[in-house]
């Protein structure tokens, strides 16, 4: 059982040995334009970090290439010395380039240079949780994980990294991983028009692992949104209060990381999220995946 009291929504899941709310916070959205260069509003940008903190949730995802290094900034200033209770994840893989790309950056030298880069911009000794981030923009792509995973395992024994996880993987990246070291979760891309990791959920669930969906509204066709939006509609709320509502009740072991650059949309999110969703409602909204 959990230790740590919240009234997020979802309520709280344990990564290894740390308690985070289901409810998380994404930092991407706080860097420039196309995840590059300051924030537009610099005290903005540290006051979503303020609420963030101040509504109780204490699961923020961030990663040294976002800004690049802008965000881990944001969020040592805004928040640093962290409460306790608070718990940061990163993920390393990818780097930047001047194009605004992000081209891969797994080979062994990348990957220290990156866990060392994430430790300093943050503030920390040790990082709570790193993801391997996989893939590339298209999505997930076969192929052993082996070698960048050892690698962090490494650091991990080194001290640097308390957990690991695995980002844009595929099932069996997944296996390959789990057969090196334990993982605590899976970050892919899974909403309710893109379900391709339906089967992969249940499994983690069984198994403990958190399974953490990037872009809620990624995906979606137009005869897709246009049911989501009826179904808001009828709910009196907002298609992502009802995505993320779903997203929550779809499997206890699901955590979201909605980003965003405001306090405003912040709190609505939050409160969308809670929204209860009846077994019709549910089994309507299921069949936008098919």
């Amino acid at each position: 059982m959990s230790t740590l009291s919240t009234s997020l929504p979802g309520g709280t899941w344990t990564l290894g040995d740390l308690t985070v709310t289901r409810f998380g916070y994404g930092a991407m959205q706080l860097a420039g334009p196309g995840v590059m260069g300051p924030p537009t509003d610099h005290d903005s940008a540290l006051a979503v970090l303020r609420e963030v903190v101040g509504l109780g949730i204490t699961h923020i995802d961030t990663a040294h290439a976002y800004g690049p290094r802008v965000t881990n900034q944001l969020i040592h200033e805004a928040l640093h010395p962290y409460p306790e209770s608070l718990h940061i994840v990163t993920k390393v893989g990818a780097t930047r380039d001047e194009h605004g790309g992000w081209p891969a950056a797994r080979r062994p030298e990348d990957l220290r240079r990156a866990v060392h880069e994430n430790l300093e911009t943050l503030g920390l000794e040790v990082l709570d949780l790193v993801n391997l981030r996989l893939g590339d923009a298209q999505g997930p792509q076969p192929g052993s994980l082996a070698e960048p995973f050892e690698t962090l395992v490494e650091l991990q024994r080194q001290g640097l990294i308390r957990h690991l996880g695995v980002s844009n993987a595929t099932a069996a990246q997944i296996a390959e991983a789990r057969a090196i070291a334990p993982i605590v979760c899976v970050q892919n891309m899974y909403n309710l028009a893109y379900r391709h990791d339906d089967k992969l959920i249940d499994e983690l669930a069984e198994e403990g692992i958190a399974y953490v969906p990037f872009f809620p509204l990624g995906g979606f066709s137009p005869l897709q949104s246009s049911a989501l939006s009826a179904v808001a509609a009828r709910l009196d709320a907002t298609p992502m209060s009802v995505a993320l509502a779903w997203l929550l009740q779809r499997s206890p072991n699901i955590l979201l990381i909605p980003g965003t650059s405001s306090v405003a949309h912040l709190r609505e999110n939050v409160a969308g999220a809670g929204l209860s969703l009846s077994d019709g409602e549910l089994a309507e909204l299921d069949k936008i995946g098919l």
